[in-house]
């Protein structure tokens, strides 16, 4: 069986479900599409307008009738439809459990389309099992990754087409995590923009322990329901819910969760916290409220804001039993309450808190002009697991010629700036620069005793081979989600 491949730290040659270069967190995978979708191997490509139009219809649907459940979906899904899933698949990703690779899938590809589509329309389509591996978290902990086969991930990403327009009509604005047009950065300027017109306030920092894991099938069935009510997706679903897991050699079926990692398991599981939790905190909190309060919400990790401390007490009470009424609970210690009031003025920092979201600590701290403002950093977890893997990269590839090592080296860097780099941000972005500076120069002393490294020698070669400055490529203050 092949292994996964190892991920490189912030490579902004990784590719998206699509196909497409995308930039993201280097050590949590997550982040948005920048450019176009690139065409895979397939003799009669589709007409993306075509596609486009179909889905905008079942927007328009579901968008006139927002209480009802739509039954017909699935004749929508077609060859073209699959040949358009086929091309937003991501080709370069990790085999599953039949080992097959996308170039082997291309060889027959419209046999194998029809072939795939006869399947899921009469019901003999049988889901296979997820390969499960694990990669670091941090604190010598990891995270659970499904790897589907390519043909699943086709099959899904078509249902996902389907899906994505119904509910892009239901979900609120509080939202940010894997929907079109919305980023994690866009997270981030959300929530440090209400907290400024708030002028700081009471923060809850939310953590749902093994969210993919704990999550309940008959729920999220239930949920679907209320909008989708198509024989045939449903019946997918159903079979991706239940399709096996297989793990060092063995398939075990979990009762509950959905393997992080397939293409539509970021859908579901929207959907799943869009009533577990947005719209609960939306329609039925925030009405019976004293002050100002906000969600945002990035896939499973999401932040309270309060104006007011008792509103967020009472919300933080009243938390763990709504999560567990769907078998969701939250983790004692990182779920906290944070006192994220501004500093008075002619105050110091001391004492005033801070919180961490998304990769970035949020932390008062003084404008050039003197006013106190909300800065967002890099957390030191992620600085020193990003370091981490850099020193664990140059220790592996040593060997290798120094021109190969500084062009991959490069490209991680860029791939950190690309995640990290936001205004403000640039003390962590050179401190980065600097860990991974010591660490080529330290392994490159460690290749043998001949051709020892000092310096002098070594600045010498930076000089000549420079590598990409710590630098912002972007500001988060600019960022608009999209309508």
């Amino acid at each position: 069986m092949r292994r996964e491949g190892r991920q490189g730290v912030g490579t902004p040659h990784s590719t998206g479900e699509a196909g497409e270069p995308t930039w993201r967190d280097p050590v949590e995978g997550r982040g948005r599409r920048i450019t176009e979708l690139l065409v895979g191997k397939m003799t009669d490509i589709p007409r993306f307008e075509d596609i486009s139009t179909r889905q905008r219809k079942i927007a328009e649907l579901a968008r006139q009738a927002p209480e009802l459940g739509i039954t017909s979906l699935n004749h929508h899904i077609d060859l073209d439809w699959m040949r358009e899933a086929y091309r937003r698949t991501r080709k370069d990703g990790a085999v599953g459990v039949d080992e097959q690779t996308a170039e082997e899938y291309a060889e027959h590809l419209d046999d194998n389309l029809q072939s795939l589509l006869d399947r899921a329309k009469t019901g003999r389509y049988r889901a296979p099992s997820v390969r499960r591996v694990h990669i670091p978290k941090g604190e010598g902990k990891t995270r659970p990754i499904g790897i589907p086969t390519f043909e699943d991930k086709i099959l899904q990403r078509a249902v996902v087409m389907v899906l994505e327009p119904i509910y892009e009509q239901d979900f609120l604005d509080c939202s940010y995590g894997f929907r079109p047009g919305r980023s994690a950065h866009q997270a981030l300027k959300a929530s440090r923009d209400e907290l400024m017109a708030m002028g700081g306030g009471w923060v809850i920092e939310l953590d749902i322990q093994a969210f993919f894991d704990a999550l309940d099938k008959r729920q999220l069935r239930e949920f679907v329901g209320h909008r989708v009510r198509d024989g045939v997706v449903l019946r997918l679903i159903g079979k991706w819910l239940n399709a096996g897991v297989l793990e060092d050699g063995a398939v075990t079926y979990p009762e509950t969760g959905t393997p992080q990692g397939g293409v539509i398991s970021p859908l579901l599981a929207n959907i799943y916290l869009h009533g577990v939790l947005d719209a609960w905190f939306e329609r039925d909190v925030k009405p019976r409220l004293k002050g100002k309060a906000f969600l945002v919400r990035y896939a499973d990790d999401a932040v309270f804001g309060f104006a007011c401390e008792e509103d967020a007490r009472r919300v933080l009470d009243v938390l763990p039993k709504r999560f567990g009424k769907y078998g969701l609970s939250l983790h004692p210690e990182k779920t906290r309450l944070i006192d994220y009031r501004r500093p008075p003025r002619g105050q110091g920092r001391s004492g005033v808190g801070s919180f961490d979201f998304l990769g970035f600590t949020h932390h008062w701290a003084r404008s050039r002009k003197g006013n106190w403002v909300i800065k967002q950093k890099t957390a030191k977890d992620r600085l020193s697991r990003a370091a981490q893997r850099i020193g664990e990269w140059c220790r592996e590839h040593r060997h290798e010629k120094v021109a190969d090592q500084h062009a991959a080296l490069a490209v991680k860097l860029r791939g950190h700036y690309g995640y990290y780099g936001i205004t403000g941000n640039s003390q962590m972005l050179s401190r980065f620069l600097t860990q991974v500076i010591r660490r080529w120069y330290y392994w490159l002393n460690r290749r043998s005793q001949r051709g020892k490294w000092n310096w002098e020698r070594f600045r010498r070669m930076l000089a000549f081979r420079p590598l990409p400055p710590a630098i912002p490529v972007h500001s988060t203050y600019r960022l608009v989600a999209n309508p």
